[in-house]
Parts: structure tokens; C-alpha cells; sequence
């Protein structure tokens, strides 16, 4: 077997780092897969086709391990107390804060997004890590006077080993997300990568060595396989997933053919409309739909992003002449470049799919006005690279209006009639996030209160706020995350105590 990389090491890792051997993290050190052959797997570089490194896969004996170990510390964990964990977690956070340009670097060679976004993401999950130490203590139950002599109250008490199963778009901070509130709330967690980008969260685990116990927190790289043991792992009751609805149905579905009860935040996909009504600035309205839209943020690999444009047909010319400009000036380079606003998507295959999106838009009659190819720039032709693409004139009922693609691929349509508009915007399987711009105040809080979307900005797009809960309605999804206090309530459940007292007797 090759020599293996320390995880520390990875922050050092040059963009082509075939013979880096990647390990585990379970128990509290780097540990080889014990899956046998086919138990590593080559970490593509999307925005070269080169080999970043060969990362050990999980297999069923390597989650039942970590399992193992997590059961094994999480009691003395929660033991601790929440002012120690705390105190630890804000520590883990500013270890994470400070490594965040380096965290940021690798996160984009490992996911194509540029490296501008993933150092700031990082950065967003560093901050994460110590606010949530910082509301911690807000971890509370409840007295209720059920009787006049006796003492009823409530407390809260961690689920156990919670299992996290993170997407590729944001690799430090969803470690940060999922990890922090379940081990403030006293769980351990094993925690499973998604299968493109798995090194910043083993990075991210060597960081606590000497501020968690051994086994409290637990990295496992692999694919469906390692995410199904996990899943039904009969040592697993709560499960926390962030991906696709196809993967969240089967999440679902794995944890109740595993024969034990589990608790579940799914947190999937969306096709999002941003809603513009005819009394908004065209240059407003054009710079919310181009950020919205997340093309430079993240090459529209989000599910939070307004990947429809429901535009008064008033104002449809002139805003999307405006759309079309700035999405064109939108600079397109290698994900490790800073002054790239955007990389490349997270793989070769995903880009491919995203380009069968554009030919299925154009079939079902839509206008292309800009993107939708590969970049002309010869440096980047090896690259998972394409342009973000605008298309006008997009039937309600066409495929890129209603399959969510998780890409550059942004669909217009117009409307005259504002209920109708909201009829479109609901008229989805999906309802995670919407984005509403008048400013009559009437009609944006009337349409924000009848479009059925777990989250709904008004004159304002894709920015969450820390304490805001985020999450899907339908098909979006089911819990909240980032609601700081009720986010680390939603690891654990409420214990109820019912204590007789005998009244002192008279004199």
C-alpha cells in the first residue's frame, strides 16, 4: 500500500496529487479501509481530468467501526456538559476560521467551484462552528405545573450517533453544519462525505484531535454503498441528509426497511422561482436574478437557487438585456485561480448532463440568448467547464422549467397576471426556497404568504441568515437546519421527569 498523506497535509496538496494515499478518520486517527480491492478511490480534479488523490472507501465493516466508536465516547461526550462542549466547539471553529483560505483552496480543486466562493464558505462554516457554540447554552427543557405539589419539567437528551450525509457543493461548511449543533446537543456523528469532494471534512476532523475524544466525530468517505450501511445502521436513530430528491427518497426508504425507528432531516432539491412584478428597477431586478441565480457563486450547483425567472412581461426586455450583460462578463477560469467568478461544475459527467439540459431547452422550444457551451479559452477545454446559460421564451411545462438541474441553466418565462404568476411558482413537486420583488408591499407579502416555499425572500435573494430556519416544503424536504437554538433542539428529544413531592406535614 502507497504511503499515506496525514489529513493535516492535505491543505498542502498541489492541484494534480496522484500519489497522495487518503485514509479514513475514525476513532480519532487516520485508518485504512479494510474493503479489500476497490476500496480506494481516485479523487478527480474536475477542472483538469487529473487525479487529486486516492481516497480509502468506506465499506460496510468500515461504518460499523466507526459506529462502534461513536457509541463508545458519546456518553462521556454528553457528560461533559454543554459549557465544556461549547467551549471546544468554539475552539474546533476558530481552528476552521483560520485554515479557511487553505480549506477554500482545496475545497475547489476537489469541486470545481472557484476558489474565491469556497474560501468564503469555509469561512461561513468556521463562523457556523462558533455561534453555535455561542447559543449552546441556550440548551434548556421546560417546567410545567401539572400538579400543585410536584415537580414536572422536561430536558433534553442527545439521540446518540447521529449520521450526516453532506452534498458536494459546499464541503467545509456542511461539515461544519452537520456537525456542529448534533455535538453541541451531546451526540457523537459519522459523518459521510459526498463521494466527489470527501478531503476538506477529513481535514476538518484532524483539526479537533486534541479538543474531541476519540470516536465522537468520525469521517467516512465512499459512495451508496457506505451511505446505505450508514443509513440502516441498527446503531444509527437520528439521520441528518443533504443532496438530491432521488437520494433523499432513498435515504428514506433505507432507514425504514432497517427495522429500527429513525429521525430524519432530509434537506433536498428545489426549482425556485424569483418573481418580479412590473414596479421594479430593471437594474435591481437584473442584478438579484444574475445572484440568484448563483452562476458565480457556485456554477448554479445549488438548491437554494432562483433557477426560474417569472418576470412581468412589462419589464421582461429590459431586464433580461441586463441579465444577459452581466452573466456575459461573468469570468470563467481554472477553480484555483482568484480572479475566476466562476470555476467548473463538480465533474465531467454532471457537465455532460447539464449540456443534455441545453439541448432538451432548445427542443422544447426555448430561445437561447447566451451560454450553453463549453468556453472557448483552450486552457480550460480539459475542464468539466461550461457557460451559464439564459433562456427565454420557456413553456411553464418545459423539461428545464421543471426538473431541477443543479446548474448554469436559468429558465424565463413571462406572466401579466400576478395570480397567475403564483400559480406558476407553485405549480412544482419542489418548494424549498422563493424570491419575490415589488415594492408594493400588499402584493410581495400577499405572494409570500401564497407561495408554498420553505423560505421566501422579499427585495432580497439567496442569503440565509444564522437563525433563520432553512428547509423545503413538499418535495423539498423534511426539518429545518441553521436555526441556531431549534437547530440543535432537532438532536435530541425531549425527556419528560414527573417527580411526587409528599407535602410537609402541619405541626
Amino acid at each position: 500500500m502507497p504511503e499515506m498523506t496525514a489529513h493535516a497535509d492535505l491543505l498542502d496538496l498541489p492541484s494534480g496529487g496522484a500519489g497522495a494515499d487518503i485514509p479514513m478518520w475514525i476513532d480519532g486517527r487516520a485508518v485504512a479501509s479494510a474493503g479489500g480491492a476497490g476500496a480506494v478511490r481516485d479523487d478527480v480534479n474536475p477542472s483538469t481530468g487529473s487525479v487529486l488523490a486516492r481516497v480509502h472507501q468506506a465499506s460496510a465493516a468500515d461504518v460499523d467501526r466507526a459506529v462502534a466508536a461513536a457509541a463508545r465516547s458519546q456518553l462521556a461526550w454528553a457528560a461533559m456538559g454543554v459549557h465544556e462542549r461549547a467551549a471546544r466547539l468554539a475552539e474546533w471553529g476558530r481552528r476552521v476560521t483560520e485554515a479557511a483560505p487553505r480549506l477554500g483552496l482545496l475545497d475547489a480543486r476537489d469541486s470545481g467551484t472557484a476558489v474565491a466562493s469556497m474560501a468564503a464558505s469555509a469561512a461561513k462554516g468556521g463562523k457556523f462552528l462558533q455561534t453555535i457554540a455561542g447559543v449552546a447554552p441556550e440548551l434548556h427543557g421546560r417546567t410545567i405545573p401539572a400538579t400543585p405539589g410536584g415537580l414536572h419539567f422536561t430536558e433534553p437528551a442527545p439521540w446518540g450517533v447521529v449520521a450526516a450525509l453532506c452534498a458536494y457543493n459546499h464541503p467545509t461548511l456542511f461539515t461544519c453544519m452537520k456537525a456542529a449543533p448534533a455535538l453541541a446537543a451531546g451526540n457523537s456523528v459519522v459523518l459521510k462525505p459526498a463521494e466527489q469532494t470527501p478531503l476538506s471534512p477529513l481535514v476538518i476532523a484532524s483539526l479537533a484531535t486534541d479538543l474531541l475524544p476519540d470516536g465522537v466525530f468520525n469521517v467516512v468517505p465512499g459512495g451508496a454503498a457506505a451511505g446505505e450501511a450508514l443509513v440502516t445502521h441498527p446503531g444509527v436513530p437520528r439521520v441528518s441528509f443533504t443532496g438530491s430528491l432521488r437520494t433523499g427518497l432513498a435515504v428514506q426508504a433505507a432507514a425504514g426497511a432497517s427495522g429500527v425507528l429513525k429521525s430524519l432531516t432530509l434537506e433536498l432539491g428545489g426549482k425556485n422561482p424569483i418573481l418580479i412584478f412590473d414596479d421594479v428597477d430593471p437594474d435591481s431586478a437584473a442584478a438579484a436574478v444574475v445572484k440568484g441565480s448563483n452562476f458565480a457563486r457556485v456554477g448554479g450547483q445549488s438548491c437554494g437557487a432562483t433557477s426560474r425567472l417569472l418576470i412581468h412581461e412589462d419589464l421582461r426586455e429590459a431586464v433580461l438585456e441586463r441579465v444577459v450583460e452581466s452573466t456575459e462578463r461573468i469570468r470563467i477560469g481554472m477553480p484555483d485561480d482568484p480572479s475566476a467568478d466562476m470555476g467548473c461544475m463538480v465533474s465531467h459527467a454532471h457537465r455532460d448532463r447539464i449540456l443534455g439540459f441545453v439541448d432538451a431547452g432548445l427542443a422544447d422550444g426555448g430561445r437561447l440568448l447566451t451560454g450553453g457551451t463549453a468556453p472557448d479559452d483552450p486552457e480550460l477545454a480539459r475542464g468539466a467547464f461550461v457557460r451559464p446559460a439564459v433562456f427565454d421564451g420557456v413553456d411553464h411545462g418545459a423539461t428545464i422549467a421543471r426538473t431541477e438541474i443543479f446548474g448554469p441553466v436559468l429558465a424565463v418565462t413571462s406572466f401579466t397576471d400576478a395570480a397567475a404568476a403564483v400559480a406558476m411558482a407553485n405549480d412544482t413537486p419542489y418548494g424549498l426556497t422563493a424570491s419575490i420583488w415589488s415594492n408594493d408591499i400588499d402584493r410581495a407579502l400577499g405572494a409570500a404568504r401564497a407561495i408554498d416555499a420553505g423560505y421566501v425572500w422579499v427585495n432580497d435573494v439567496e442569503v440565509r441568515y444564522p437563525g433563520l430556519p432553512f428547509g423545503g416544503l413538499k418535495q423539498s424536504g423534511i426539518g429545518k437546519e441553521l436555526g441556531l437554538v431549534d437547530d440543535i433542539l432537532s438532536y435530541t428529544r425531549s425527556k419528560a421527569i414527573s417527580i411526587a413531592i409528599t407535602p410537609a406535614r402541619s405541626a
